[in-house]
């Protein structure tokens, strides 16, 4: 049997003994074989309602010998039917990662025809949360993209488990190594398993997001589809040559609080809030609606370079640029991240830090943590000098959003920031979990009432 955290104690005993038929719903297995066990053995827990490890009702075991199995019992918390996708069990000669394994981690996407990709939340975040995978994951009608962090052999687990999907294969992905301190907070919190991660890990250990979305990147136009079209595909050790090119226009493709802190040399910056805002800057960069003289401005489009942090708003940009009548159009395979990976830093063309988007907030060549800390109050990054401002407050505001914010806003920040402070998540330790209220003695429960647990 798996070893899984906290359930040591409640799994001393491999048997479930039924409980009084009035509080229990028995249900009549047929038996393969007349010679089966009243017993039945648990390959892995779950939680109940209340948050506490319980049995899991869908992979018993059984087992030959000289009983008879008569009655189960059913718990009305697992009356709800999951997902018919179902959820792969990693195989049980592999065992669990070591608490000290190395971690590493992985930014994926992949564009496909995926409407029924709702289906795969479940079973996703599920596997995950079992290989103690955190991160984050979107699912849309448009394909995958992600970020998580764990060990080599969980991740490739999760990876292995998308792409088992043969619409999702052929992931892009770009792997990042993480330093030796994240993992002594990782896999310290990992054992300790305390209310939330240290500030300085990746990810917060024990949580994956996997939502759903009407777009992996969001852009706003349905009729933009990397599927049907996408521009070419540049490699970082072709990526110097083109950009030099004095006919080559290189944009930037990310917003402005990330172009802020790093960007290939003379590269454009559409100083964007959102990628929404990236074509309305396209049409009047390009005067795409105007013509002088009955000219067509499509005569005059120039050759263009476009890079962002991974690659995928590049995937949308060069497909809208190449809908609006560009005839080259090109994007740095990999992104940033990739060609700070491969290219040494004696050669590079990049100036500056890559802002990522987690706990490490920038990296530099060969992918090493940056320089720069988080704003909570804005999630910009801030350098030492911005720390030093008057504006910064920690937890609340920082020089690029403190005139933005009222001062409603900064005090509630400051709450958020006492909660973080004294529990270690925000809202407190009780957060996510059900409110139990004891029932009055004079109110006497019914006999008949079926039970809520095995």
């Amino acid at each position: 049997m798996e070893a899984y955290p906290n359930a040591a104690s409640m799994l001393r005993s491999r048997t479930i003994i039924p409980p009084p038929p009035l509080l229990a719903l028995s249900a009549r297995l047929p038996s393969p074989s007349p010679l089966l066990p009243p017993s039945v053995t648990l390959s892995e827990p779950t939680l109940s309602c209340s948050g506490t490890p319980k049995p899991s009702l869908r992979s018993f075991s059984l087992f030959s010998n000289s009983h008879t199995l008569q009655t189960m019992t059913l718990s009305k918390c697992f009356s709800h039917i999951g997902p018919t996708v179902p959820i792969p069990d990693p195989p049980r000669s592999e065992p669990e990662p070591e608490p000290d394994s190395p971690l590493v981690v992985v930014s994926f996407y992949k564009f496909a025809d995926f409407p029924d990709h709702a289906l795969m939340r479940n079973p996703l975040k599920q596997l995950c949360q079992r290989l103690r995978v955190s991160g984050g994951i979107i699912l849309a009608p448009e394909g995958i993209n992600g970020s998580i962090c764990g060990t080599r052999e969980s991740v490739e687990a999760v990876l292995a488990f998308v792409e088992g999907d043969d619409r999702l294969k052929g992931l892009r992905r770009v792997e990042s190594p993480v330093g030796p301190e994240e993992e002594a907070i990782h896999h310290g919190h990992s054992a300790a398993s305390p209310l939330a991660a240290g500030e300085d890990a990746p990810f917060r250990w024990d949580h994956v997001r996997v939502k759903l979305k009407k777009e992996i990147v969001t852009l706003g136009m349905p009729t933009v589809s990397p599927i049907e079209r996408v521009g070419k595909y540049v490699g970082p050790e072709d990526w110097n040559a083109l950009i030099n090119d004095p006919d080559t226009v290189v944009i930037d493709v990310r917003n402005n609080y990330e172009t802020r802190i790093g960007k290939f040399k003379g590269a454009v910056d559409p100083c964007t809030t959102s990628f929404r805002e990236f074509p309305s800057w396209v049409e009047e960069h390009f005067q795409l609606s105007k013509a002088d003289d009955g000219e067509n401005p499509k005569q005059h489009m120039p050759r263009v370079a476009m890079y962002c942090t991974g690659g995928i708003r590049c995937e949308k940009a060069t497909s809208l640029l190449l809908s609006k009548g560009f005839r080259e159009v090109y994007h740095l395979e990999g992104g940033i991240l990739k060609y700070l990976e491969d290219v040494p830093e004696t050669e590079s063309l990049w100036e500056g830090e890559c802002f990522v988007f987690d706990k490490r907030v920038s990296v530099e060549h060969g992918l090493v943590p940056g320089n720069f800390k988080l704003c909570y109050g804005c999630k910009q990054p801030v350098s030492d000098a911005d720390m030093e401002a008057p504006e910064f407050e920690y937890g609340v505001s920082c020089p690029h959003c403190f005139a933005l914010k009222s001062d409603e806003e900064k005090e509630r920040a400051r709450a958020r920031q006492r909660q973080f402070e004294r529990w270690g998540i925000i809202g407190g330790p009780d957060k996510g979990r059900r409110t139990t209220t004891q029932e009055p003695e004079s109110v006497s429960r019914n006999p008949t009432q079926l039970s809520r647990s095995i």
